[in-house]
């Protein structure tokens, strides 16, 4: 359902794959061990759902301000990658998922990479 409120972020492509990929890590995540609840399972839901906060967090702010949130959004894909490598090397998910993970994240940081350059384009 479409809300009747809308703000600009929103129609950034990428703050859109960057909420889809955080229900990807969401659904993961859920068959992960009891003893990674307060362990890796919510510190790969965090990373991931930092991406599409961090985006927007900043979107409102300076051209200066939305560069240092995009940084802190890519930090937090490439926490993701960590967390997918830990996830497949303790056998919580296939090679194709961390594979997925992995091509979803590269898609998200060089969207990411890419407004970063024209938004310093323009400063």
């Amino acid at each position: 359902m479409k809300s009747n409120y809308h703000f600009k972020f929103e129609d950034l492509l990428v703050y859109q794959k960057a909420m889809d990929f955080a229900e990807v890590v969401d659904m993961i995540t859920k068959d992960f061990p009891a003893r990674e609840l307060y362990a890796l399972s919510s510190q790969f839901r965090r990373a991931s759902d930092s991406i599409g906060l961090n985006i927007a967090e900043g979107y409102p702010g300076s051209d200066a301000q939305f560069i240092k949130h995009i940084n802190h959004a890519i930090y937090s894909a490439n926490e993701c990658v960590a967390a997918g490598t830990k996830a497949y090397r303790r056998d919580y998910i296939t090679f194709e998922t961390n594979e997925q993970i992995r091509n979803q994240l590269t898609e998200i940081t060089k969207m990411l990479s890419s407004l970063r350059n024209k938004i310093k384009s323009r400063m």
